[in-house]
């Protein structure tokens, strides 16, 4: 095992001794999906998730009208998993999509309950990423309701300055819950700051 391994910096602070991310890290599968290819579809069950090395995916629904509606970004360091699927064992009614060409490090739904029951620090670092997760979505949703569309998008420019230089428009407007006019008029209110 390698010490600089992309997955050391993952587990970092877990409380991991050496032993068990020997173990841990090897049931990981190095995958490669290309711009546009989806990780998960709507419908399907989530067997697996995905640690992000290289490149940027996203989540989205389809709106009652037939508008994809972004969910959530994924980029390096970030684990892509649609919890109540993966955890539920229900089928998704979110779509996974690589926005970029992407370099992920997989593990299986079954792999994953072997080293959940057996390793007390990967259940708890688990835990404490679900918990991150939740917590994200739960600001996430309040911010929607609660602030205005320009406070949203500095969040995210701030937070998440990546995703603002590498995703299209059209989807950070959809996330951010405004047109692609208004956040082009945001946008360019800022820069005349």
């Amino acid at each position: 095992m390698t010490p600089n391994h992309f997955l050391n910096n993952v587990f970092k602070g877990a409380d991991l001794s050496s032993e068990e991310l020997e173990t841990i890290i090897p049931k990981f599968k190095k995958i490669t999906f290309s711009k546009n290819d989806f990780l998960l579809r709507e419908g399907q069950t989530a067997n697996h998730y995905w640690f992000i090395e290289q490149g940027f995916t996203r989540s989205y629904v389809i709106d009652t009208e037939g508008n994809d509606i972004t969910t959530n970004f994924f980029s390096v360091g970030d684990i892509v998993i649609d919890w109540p699927s993966f955890f539920l064992r229900n089928p998704t009614r979110e779509h996974i999509q690589a926005l970029s060409d992407c370099v992920c490090w997989q593990l299986d739904f079954d792999t994953f309950q072997q080293l959940f029951h057996s390793i007390k620090s990967f259940r708890e670092q688990g835990r404490t990423t679900l918990v991150g997760s939740y917590f994200a979505l739960k600001s996430h949703s309040i911010s929607m309701i609660a602030d205005q569309a320009k406070d949203r998008y500095m969040k995210l420019l701030k937070e998440k300055p990546h995703i603002i230089q590498n995703v299209s428009l059209k989807q950070i407007a959809t996330y951010l819950g405004v047109t692609d006019t208004s956040l082009s008029r945001i946008r360019k209110e800022i820069a005349g700051k």
